[in-house]
């Protein structure tokens, strides 16, 4: 058997750049969660939220740079976002659009949802798609008390506040953001 590593340098060889069809399919499947966890160092440019493996990969040239885990999705994380209230975390690709270091959450990231496709499917139900999507800490009120267990957002993807320090520090705005089913 070839090692976890080997193995992924392996397939993004055979499968093709960042952001391919084969890639993004090996990203979903490979057991790339051997990679070990390293502190950030400079600047991501795409974070990976996986939501059956409740993990989050970020990237940095095609590289896989650090792996959070376990992380926090909405209350009712099964399939795509709808509509406001739903508890779901959206599914698709994305982009930070905003930073907020005064968040109700220790700092979060603003994701650009909901996009036209969104809204209208959204209008078309005669619902609203909701908004305010942000990968984020625990809430302020919690100041030192345990992080909050299981799914528990509205829709959201929630860190620690340790993890959401360090990937606040190296997301610049327009880092794309692909959440997986």
């Amino acid at each position: 058997m070839i090692p976890g590593f080997a193995h992924a340098v392996l397939a993004a060889m055979i499968l093709g750049p960042p952001g391919s069809l084969g890639l993004t399919l090996w990203d979903h499947y490979a057991p790339w969660d051997m990679t070990p966890p390293r502190h950030l160092e400079a600047n991501v440019d795409r974070i990976v939220i996986d939501k059956r493996r409740r993990t989050m990969r970020v990237y940095r040239d095609g590289e896989i740079r650090k792996v959070y885990r376990p992380i926090a999705l909405g209350f009712a994380p099964e399939g795509d976002k709808f509509q406001e209230g739903d508890g779901r975390t959206p599914e698709g690709t994305f982009r930070i659009d905003r930073r907020n270091d005064r968040s109700a959450y220790h700092l979060s990231l603003g994701i650009d949802y909901p996009q036209p496709h969104h809204r209208s499917r959204a209008r078309g139900a005669g619902v609203s798609p909701g908004g305010d999507i942000f990968i984020h800490g625990q809430p302020n009120q919690r100041k030192g008390r345990p992080d909050l267990p299981g799914d528990w957002t509205a829709g959201c993807v929630a860190i620690t506040d340790a993890e959401i320090e360090e990937l606040f520090r190296y997301t610049p705005m327009g880092t794309v953001v692909e959440i997986l089913p």
